[in-house]
């Protein structure tokens, strides 16, 4: 089993990579490969509507965004870890999931989401619903843990202070782990459930 694991942060080593490597370990432990891919620190534009993506399965805009999709696509969970910036995701990482999530046409069913976050003091939750929601628009099962997924310090390190935090990301990829391997025992006793054609209804009259 594999975990794809998005690091929105700039910061390669700060507060947010804390609580993924907390989460990496436990990974590792149970047997499952995992893949870390920083994306703050890169030049993301946002979505443009355009609709390209439709005929080609990809993003008009080839970049990171691009070199992800097959990583996506074979992955069995995903973890998105994000700084909290005005009680939003850092806005590179909200350009790259909706470029993402939105140009990708492969079944995203029974993929595992876990959203964790990182901020000095609040803003958490906000950003917390906000990951959660590319997950749940594509019918992924989310993870949760024992408290909602976040960890705190300002400076790069100080999460590492953080032992309710660190704890909780330890739980939350235990949690993790588990779901994936359940959902994998599910799949090959009773199959995906079914989907019915998508009905898309617009409220103007």
């Amino acid at each position: 089993m594999k975990v794809l694991m998005i690091n929105g942060s700039p910061r390669a080593k700060g507060n947010t990579a804390t609580a993924l490597l907390e989460m990496k370990n436990v990974f590792e432990a149970e047997g499952i490969e995992v893949e870390v891919i920083q994306v703050g620190n890169l030049e993301i534009r946002g979505c443009i509507a355009c609709g390209a993506c439709h005929e080609m399965g990809k993003c008009v805009y080839n970049d990171i965004v691009n070199d992800t999709i097959k990583k996506f696509e074979e992955c069995d969970g995903l973890v998105v870890g994000s700084p909290v910036y005005y009680a939003a995701a850092n806005s590179t990482l909200s350009a790259f999931l909706t470029r993402l999530f939105y140009s990708t046409n492969f079944s995203k069913t029974m993929k595992v989401g876990a959203a964790v976050v990182a901020a000095r003091r609040g803003g958490l939750s906000a950003t917390f619903d906000q990951i959660n929601k590319f997950f749940t628009i594509s019918g992924m099962p989310v993870a949760s843990g024992q408290y909602w997924n976040s960890i705190h310090g300002a400076k790069p390190g100080e999460a590492e202070a953080d032992e309710e935090g660190l704890q909780s990301m330890r739980t939350l990829a235990h949690n993790m782990a588990f779901l994936m391997k359940s959902i994998e025992l599910g799949k090959e006793k009773f199959g995906i459930p079914e989907k019915e054609p998508t009905i898309r209804t617009s409220f103007i009259r």
